[in-house]
């Protein structure tokens, strides 16, 4: 689940090497609603890509942050995905943070 501001903003999903990204409905019909990214508008529709989309990559770390941070938790420098889920809960900086769905619910 992605959250924008502490509200559920919408949901990631990955299926193989796919991405999608859809908003929730109820995000989009609140009035302080705001888009998670300048390439990714408010819409109904979902949004999709063959890779993580740079919204989300840019929350990373990088260099010998990234490296460190994917010894400890042992998760392979390409798995942007994998490692978005386990440093931006706690981690990120601004407004959005990313959560697996088991965990919130």
């Amino acid at each position: 689940m992605v959250f924008y501001n502490e509200t559920k903003a919408g949901i990631l999903t990955k299926a193989g090497r796919h991405y999608t990204f859809i908003y929730d409905a109820a995000y989009l019909s609140g009035a302080e609603s705001r888009p998670i990214s300048i390439t990714m508008p408010l819409a109904h529709t979902s949004y999709e890509s063959d890779i993580l989309f740079p919204v989300f990559v840019n929350m990373l770390s990088e260099g010998a942050n990234k490296r460190l941070q994917c010894r400890m938790l042992k998760i392979d420098e390409n798995d942007y995905f994998s490692l978005l889920l386990a440093t931006t809960r706690a981690d990120g900086i601004g407004p959005i943070t990313v959560i697996e769905i088991d965990e919130k619910n």
